[in-house]
């Protein structure tokens, strides 16, 4: 990820860190095993930061405010990095599982020199949870988010259009919560579909842990299985600790009017992107 300095070394600007909109998979790695996750990317959203130099800590946002101030000055103090001013900008929204936290500290932990390797403990340490974002290829390690390790390298998952939107309230990350379905059975069929890039068999397993999920932690009235069904979609994923929701198409078939059903059914928020593929 590139990060631009001006000559004086006064100043630095970062390259949008790209968030995520839910995930393929998360769940727990065996009965009590820790959280893990394979991230769904989303280029649509993302965040950046640019540093000036200076003997007091401010930030100031441009668009949601992916962290606050608290969560800089505490990255700032671990990391040894210097003061100055921080300008964020981008339109990642906050509280729905699209990983605007992560994003965030990456892009401020960038523009103040801070090295690439120290990026996942960083970020762990202020948020207690953290996405892989700061990884070349974000959707292509099985991810311990609680201990910002990754748990197995992936291929990346089949090229796909999404259909996305918004279902309920806002919810913030819990470090402490734990109580996910066990997935452990589900990776050994992901990493097949990724390696023969199966676009169908992907989307069934994302919707068998999205069904986990919502099974055990609602909410009840989410209209995730018929909406799929209503689309066409092959399947659905959403942000296990978020209000997400992704409707999985082959590339060029999602239909037109989209946006207007995911209305219907009590989205908002409506959006298309693309995500997957190996290149």
């Amino acid at each position: 990820m590139q990060t631009i300095f001006d000559t004086s070394g006064a100043s630095a600007e970062t390259a949008p860190v790209f968030g995520h909109f839910g995930e393929w998979l998360q769940g727990r790695l065996g009965p009590a095993g820790p959280v893990v996750l394979v991230t769904m990317v989303c280029p649509a959203h993302g965040v950046q930061a640019r540093f000036t130099r200076g003997s007091n800590l401010t930030l100031v946002h441009d668009g949601p405010a992916a962290i606050n101030w608290e969560q800089l000055e505490r990255l700032i103090d671990i990391a040894g990095a210097e003061k100055g001013r921080f300008a964020l900008s981008g339109n990642l929204p906050v509280a729905v599982g699209a990983g605007a936290s992560t994003a965030g500290l990456v892009a401020v932990a960038r523009a103040a020199g801070v090295a690439e390797d120290r990026l996942p403990s960083l970020c762990l340490a202020v948020e207690g949870a953290t996405d892989p974002l700061m990884l070349p290829h974000p959707d292509r390690v099985v991810w311990a988010s609680r201990l910002a390790q990754g748990k197995g390298v992936i291929a990346a998952p089949p090229r796909a259009d999404i259909i996305g939107g918004y279902f309920g309230a806002p919810i913030r990350t819990d470090a402490a919560d734990d109580g996910f379905a066990d997935i452990s059975d589900l990776l050994p069929a992901w990493e097949n579909a990724t390696a023969q890039q199966d676009l169908q068999q992907a989307a069934r397993l994302a919707s068998v842990s999205a069904d986990r999920t919502t099974a055990l932690r609602g909410p009840r009235n989410d209209p995730s299985a018929a909406l799929a069904q209503r689309l066409g979609a092959l399947g659905y994923a959403r942000a296990h600790t978020g209000s997400a929701r992704a409707f999985i198409f082959a590339p060029g078939s999602a239909p037109d009017d989209a946006e207007q059903v995911l209305s219907d059914y009590g989205l908002t928020g409506a959006m298309r992107f693309k995500t997957g593929g190996m290149a």
